[in-house]
């Protein structure tokens, strides 16, 4: 066994510790490709414990099977749910996305390979003393949620814990930054590249969110070991919010970061224009953190005059910067393709493109339903009106299942197949598994969301709750309109939650008994025609998209009427008589 846990983590290098990769044809160094490794198994098996908490979670608000009672456990499930799959899962797939994008895009050794193990040490340290105090508290009614709000009663090894996994998480990014330290001090007028770019941004923001978190955690810290007496819940508020939201933003660039990189590699895009998408990346550094302030919105800490700037100029700069990335990567992908003479007419591009290929298939799924249901649920979430009918419901959760749950996930998991093919070096056990990934989990979890989101809206269901009948006596919510929902939603949870076990069986499976790839294997993941190479001789500019103009009217007719449809029902809240 140890042997072949070992055997995952090599391959043929030359004297220098360098290898070409016969599908990207970058020049991959092992120290760079072994961490990646490292930090992409450790997220797997994170996914695997949350996963096996979002069985219980859903099996309980699905109140027709009602698993787990109010206070007989079910926010020790939550919590683990929450922490495993919002926050390990995707920070130690972050961490890999910024090596990926660093050393191994730019051609680089690794540096300090003992501090990224210290940050994977500490990370780990982090995850699991999180974990132990949420699972060990008596009966689990009382498990502090992702929040962890004061002055709720939470253990100090709770936020001791958090704060470490907050530590190791910088000490495991810093060795990125110094690779693009290296990369501009070898050529200080050079560009990196648009990936590369991407990772830098994606660690910039992590900074921010990070140190917030900290701020909080550590706030909450010296209050819980008694060195100050009290503790202000506005302050630890807005202080975790820096590092609760911003480690979704985290989620939004590094996605946004595989996305680049996935659909040139696979799919045969080009950029469309570097200034703009670059511009797009700037414009999140200025903007993007700022759109923590709608978890706020009914806060009585925050002015109205800054909800307003919040919630109006503000915001739109972020929400900008996401317009021009979800023209800009397919776009890319239609001039790439059209390059090759791959498909005609309107739609040509993308009727011809791989679809049989889990890679490329989770990459466009992951582009498609995070923009029409993460990214439009998100700027109107993001409303201060629109907040009210949204805040605490159910349609909250929704929301984040179709950001991070969907969009995010999906983008993950075609990178993790990605570095099975060509860093591991595996085919798959099967590749009608490995097939169904994409398709089953974007059909489950994009239905799950949306009806996640209708059920909050209209019919006010409150999350946090592991029943709704029953515990809210004397309220207003009712299942007797939303029920026939739920009876939609507990199968398509469940059927989400078996998808994602598929995910880890292709993918451990892969690792293990998988059949070494060869060269033809290696080619079958290229587009036809090979890659463009950048600067090629057909301008880029010369290629119609008028596919992918089309398909941006398609989303900008979906979040008008969206965002019309819930102004009205925002009328419906307070009638005025006669």
């Amino acid at each position: 066994m140890f042997a072949t846990i070992t055997r995952l983590f090599e391959n043929d290098y030359d004297e220098d510790g360098f290898r070409t990769c016969s599908v990207t044809g970058l020049n991959i160094h092992r120290s760079a490709e072994v961490h990646v490794k490292l930090f992409g198994l450790t997220a797997v098996i994170a996914m695997i414990v949350g996963g096996l908490f979002a069985f219980s979670v859903a099996m309980t608000r699905w109140e027709v099977v009602g698993l787990i009672g109010e206070f007989d456990g079910y926010y020790r499930h939550l919590s683990m749910h929450a922490w495993n799959l919002l926050i390990f899962w995707m920070v130690f797939m972050e961490i890999a996305v910024l090596y990926v994008g660093g050393p191994i895009v730019l051609g680089r050794r690794l540096p300090l390979t003992k501090v990224a193990k210290a940050g994977w040490a500490i990370m780990l340290a982090g995850a699991l003393t999180v974990n132990y105090f949420i699972w060990t508290l008596s009966g689990g009614s009382d498990a502090p949620l992702l929040t962890a709000y004061v002055p709720l009663d939470v253990p100090l090894g709770f936020y001791g814990g958090a704060i470490l996994f907050l530590v190791g998480a910088t000490v495991a990014a810093l060795p990125f930054l110094v690779s693009i330290i290296q990369e501009k001090r070898e050529d200080w007028n050079g560009t990196l590249p648009l990936v590369a770019f991407g990772a830098f941004v994606t660690f910039v923001i992590a900074v921010q969110a990070i140190l917030g978190g900290i701020a909080a955690f550590s706030y909450a810290f010296v209050w819980q070991a008694g060195i100050i007496d009290s503790i202000n819940a506005g302050i630890y508020r807005q202080l975790y919010w820096i590092i609760g939201h911003g480690s979704q933003q985290i989620n939004l660039l590094a996605m946004i970061t595989v996305w680049y990189f996935l659909t040139h590699v696979v799919g045969g895009a080009v950029v469309a224009s570097e200034k703009v998408s670059r511009t797009a990346f700037i414009m999140y550094l200025f903007f993007i953190n700022l759109g923590a302030a709608h978890h706020l919105m009914v806060d009585p800490g925050l002015s109205a005059g800054w909800r307003i700037f919040n919630t109006s100029y503000a915001f739109y700069g972020a929400a900008f910067a996401s317009m021009i990335h979800a023209f800009a990567i397919p776009a890319g992908l239609e001039a790439g393709r059209r390059q090759r003479g791959l498909g005609g007419g309107l739609f040509g591009w993308l009727t011809s493109a791989p679809w049989k290929n889990p890679i490329f298939a989770s990459t466009i799924f992951s582009i498609i339903l995070f923009g029409f249901l993460g990214g439009i649920t998100g700027v109107l979430m993001g409303q201060m009106q629109l907040n009210m009918t949204w805040h605490n419901t159910y349609a909250t959760v929704g929301h984040f299942h179709a950001t991070v749950a969907l969009g995010t996930t999906l983008a993950f998991m075609g990178l993790v197949f990605f570095v099975i093919k060509t860093m591991f070096q595996r085919n798959f056990i099967s590749n009608k598994l490995a097939l169904l990934v994409p398709y089953g989990y974007a059909a489950a979890m994009g239905l799950a969301s949306l009806l996640m989101v209708y059920i909050g809206i209209l019919y006010g269901v409150p999350r946090r709750t592991s029943q709704v009948v029953s515990n809210i006596i004397g309220s207003e919510f009712s299942l007797s309109a939303a029920e026939p929902l739920f009876l939609i939603l507990g199968p398509m949870t469940l059927l989400a939650i078996l998808v994602g076990a598929v995910f880890v069986l292709v993918s451990v499976g892969s690792l293990l008994g998988g059949s070494p790839t060869t060269e033809e294997d290696s080619k079958a993941l290229l587009p036809q025609g090979g890659l463009v190479p950048d600067g090629g001789t057909d301008s880029v500019h010369a290629i119609e998209m008028r596919g992918t103009f089309v398909l941006c009217l398609v989303f900008m007719a979906a979040f008008v009427t969206l965002y019309v449809l819930n102004w009205f029902l925002l009328t419906q809240l307070w009638s005025i008589g006669a």
